[in-house]
């Protein structure tokens, strides 16, 4: 991205870490350096989601996400103004917040499909691609899944076989190359974490006018 603000985007698998490596660099980077964005608060409604063979809603695929709006809304980030958003939630009927994105010096956006669209990855200054085996993804998304949203474990097996691999392999894998840095999160992420925010703080600083503090 061509603009005042250092643009991030961090792409990985369900399961991979995504989630985590963002909220890690916001907690470990000066307050107010860091705003963060996640594709999952860009998903069309349900009535525009496309469905399975079997009348199953496919959230898993880049035309489930309004990828125009949040390109519009990086580039007005980048440009210094605040955007706001609705801020999603897996389970129907919960009545959505408004929350606002304010500009920081770093922008660190998180989501499966940031690389399939050449617009959206081409506004990223840094891409970052976090990975980890097949297996240990799915022993994630189990986890998460049956915590977070009380999916049945039919349910989440279902959806990994018909929506998440086919369109991890086809709308992502094939992107991996894109990327600058590539976080390994198989049982740790403490090396790609410091490395990643080593790397940040370094334009956090040079945003900070001189004379103020970082």
């Amino acid at each position: 991205m061509r603009g005042s603000a250092y643009l991030v985007g961090v792409a990985g698998g369900s399961g991979s870490g995504k989630t985590t490596l963002v909220r890690a660099l916001c907690n470990q980077l000066p307050p107010g350096s860091v705003a963060a964005v996640s594709l999952d608060d860009y998903y069309l409604p349900l009535n525009r989601q496309e469905r399975d063979v079997n009348g199953r809603v496919n959230f898993d695929l880049p035309g489930a996400f309004d990828i125009a709006l949040l390109c519009d809304d990086l580039q007005s980030l980048a440009r210094g103004e605040a955007v706001y958003r609705q801020e999603y939630h897996y389970e129907m009927g919960t009545e959505p917040k408004w929350m606002e994105i304010r500009p920081a010096p770093v922008i660190l956006v998180e989501g499966l499909f940031l690389l399939h669209n050449e617009d959206l990855r081409n506004l990223f200054d840094l891409k970052v691609y976090v990975e980890a085996g097949e297996r240990m993804q799915l022993q994630r998304r189990i986890a998460r899944d049956g915590k977070e949203r009380n999916y049945t474990q039919e349910q989440v097996l279902y959806q990994w076989e018909h929506h998440v691999m086919p369109a991890y392999r086809e709308f992502l894998l094939p992107y991996r190359h894109h990327c600058d840095i590539h976080v390994v999160n198989e049982s740790r992420l403490e090396g790609g974490l410091k490395v990643l925010r080593d790397h940040l703080a370094q334009h956090v600083v040079k945003a900070v006018p001189e004379g103020q503090p970082a």
